[in-house]
């Protein structure tokens, strides 16, 4: 059995996902560790942007790790054939619904941060999105050409109570374990899909987590406290879209989109999908510039997740500790090391 198949994907994924191969095989030489084409390479190669012997095959695995998708070579492909169109497959056919995006900043990098110092030194917060619905799965989707000219574009968004649930049970738990504390995004004011998820949230808490603190939130506002007082928040659950935006502007928050793991998680059981959250970046692919940490940090996740190795989890977020704070960092972080420079740096810390 597969422990752990990586997906290195497009533009700078290869990169980034060779340094999490040479953290792994240094870290836990006896995992056994496949690859796969995923996303634009593979639509280059299969004509699909995942095949189904990929799909099989993460589903197969303990753990599957992502570099990331995409680029401009692929715009004109086909809407189901993107390299986009293959991560969302990949996520639905796995049944990741949902998304563990932890937004941390380290203290060596308080002062990368975008804020002030006071606002993010000690930052550790955990937003849970939801991954399989909403508006990126519902349907009818489509353009549409008008009589009198110009086109009518819908997507349409749609949650139901089960969906809505299982995440923020998922929600509540981590909370147990951390500070206790969940915020729930929506828009409740102008959304039925918002004022369902808050009526389902509220009666979840009733029912099976009265013992955790949970407030209500504004995803517009949620938006603007994360950059106003980002340290109120332990954890915050909320829907696909909205977690996709609030999670990218926590990420800023920690000095740079680099840095950001993510674990897509199952029921229990079921592998989990990790990924650092930055994109293919394809303006700097190829040049041996991207910051490895988040693809690192989401291979962390998968150990305590997935693999069952806690231990060794906490011998590389240690490593990672220690590097920066011996001074290791990448151009998106101020210094100069490349990425395989930063990997070393992380080896050096192990």
């Amino acid at each position: 059995m597969t422990d752990l198949l990586l997906l290195p994907g497009d533009g700078i994924g290869p990169e980034v996902t060779a340094q999490v191969r040479r953290v792994a095989e240094a870290l836990t030489p006896d995992l056994a560790i496949e690859e796969r084409l995923f996303g634009g390479c593979s639509y280059d190669a299969h004509g699909v942007p995942l095949t189904d012997e990929a799909l099989a095959t993460a589903k197969a695995s303990k753990a599957v790790l992502m570099g990331a998708v995409g680029g401009p070579q692929w715009a004109g492909a086909p809407r189901d054939k993107r390299p986009e169109a293959g991560l969302l497959n990949l996520r639905a056919g796995m049944e990741v619904f949902a998304n563990l995006r932890p937004a941390l900043c380290f203290n060596a990098l308080a002062d990368a941060s975008s804020l002030k110092r006071e606002l993010v030194e000690g930052l550790d917060m955990m937003i849970v999105r939801e991954l399989t619905g909403g508006i990126y799965f519902g349907s009818p989707r489509f353009i549409e050409e008008l009589p009198e000219g110009g086109k009518r574009a819908v997507d349409t968004q749609v949650y139901t109570t089960m969906e809505i649930e299982r995440v923020a049970r998922v929600a509540f738990e981590l909370a147990r374990g951390r500070r206790n504390k969940v915020h729930s995004a929506e828009k409740s004011n102008v959304m039925d899909s918002g004022l369902l998820w808050r009526e389902v949230v509220t009666d979840l808490h009733k029912r099976e987590f009265s013992d955790v603190q949970l407030e209500h939130i504004l995803a517009d506002n949620a938006a603007m406290q994360i950059v106003k007082n980002p340290k109120q928040f332990d954890v915050m659950v909320t829907d696909n879209l909205f977690g996709d935006i609030l999670s990218d502007a926590a990420a800023q928050l920690t000095g740079s989109l680099g840095m950001m793991p993510s674990a897509a998680l199952c029921l229990p059981g079921k592998p989990g999908l990790y990924e650092p959250i930055h994109g293919s970046a394809p303006d700097i692919a190829g040049q041996n510039l991207a910051n490895p940490l988040a693809a690192i940090l989401s291979f962390e996740m998968a150990l305590r997740w997935s693999l069952g190795r806690a231990e060794a989890a906490d011998q590389l977020y240690a490593a990672v500790v220690k590097a920066l704070e011996a001074g290791a960092r990448t151009r998106d972080l101020g210094g100069a090391l490349s990425t395989v420079q930063m990997g070393d740096a992380v080896l050096a810390a192990l």
